[in-house]
């Protein structure tokens, strides 16, 4: 049953995907916010598509602390592809830092760029990437939209502690903004390299916002300490 409940949840994740991103072919052509509102309904689907198929309930909590400030960035903890599309739906369409290869790809590539998303070559030194971080201040300043980020630079098993991304802490310091923390459990659900789907309720987790002003290495020992502890305490 399980196996099942796998394949089919599989296919329409992807065929929903693929929909959607037909459907909105004609914004590339219209102001970002339509392509925007589409990414959010997309958030929507999948969170249906969860409990529908595998019986899993989507719980966010801590939502009141993504209303204490203004402005913000949100730093989250990263089991599976579910969140990427998922925290679209209680943030107010975030930013995203991605590949620069994603950029490329067909039609998904158009919608990346179109909505915003900055992107970075890995591991090498460009003049792009130089400017990376003032790409990224000044694109949240134009937008007010908060940037989303996954410290862990990768999908991670649940119960896994990968130490952060040192860039996580550079982005802290040039935003100068706070941050929202996030803990959640959906490598229970869609574990990293594996195409078997557990029938498990995805809890996210909103943590109280780390105030700008810190060294940018106690910020990350701060952010990691906070994000690891409270995913402890999701079962």
């Amino acid at each position: 049953m399980q196996f099942i409940r796998s394949f089919l949840f599989t296919i329409l994740f992807y065929l929903t995907l693929v929909l959607v991103f037909i459907i909105a072919i004609p914004t590339l052509v219209l102001p970002s916010k339509a392509t925007l509102i589409c990414g959010k309904v997309l958030a929507h689907m999948i969170i249906f598509l969860l409990k529908f198929v595998l019986g899993v309930k989507v719980n966010f909590s801590g939502l009141e602390n993504l209303k204490k400030n203004e402005r913000f960035f949100v730093a989250s903890a990263h089991q599976s592809l579910l969140e990427t599309f998922i925290l679209q739906a209680p943030l107010q369409y975030p930013i995203f830092i991605l590949k620069k290869e994603l950029l490329k790809i067909p039609l998904f590539g158009w919608y990346l760029r179109k909505i915003g998303s900055i992107d970075i070559v890995r591991d090498t030194t460009t003049k792009d990437n130089l400017n990376f971080f003032d790409k990224i201040k000044n694109n949240i300043e134009v937008s007010k939209r908060p940037l989303l980020i996954f410290p862990q630079g990768t999908r991670v098993k649940f119960g896994e502690r990968l130490p952060f991304k040192k860039g996580a802490g550079r982005i802290y310091e040039a935003l100068n903004l706070p941050c929202v923390p996030v803990a959640l459990n959906t490598g229970k659900v869609w574990p990293k390299n594996s195409f078997l789907k557990h029938n498990h309720d995805i809890k996210i987790s909103f943590l109280e916002p780390i105030e700008p002003g810190k060294d940018k290495n106690i910020f990350i020992n701060d952010l990691e300490a906070k994000i690891y502890s409270s995913i402890d305490n999701l079962n």
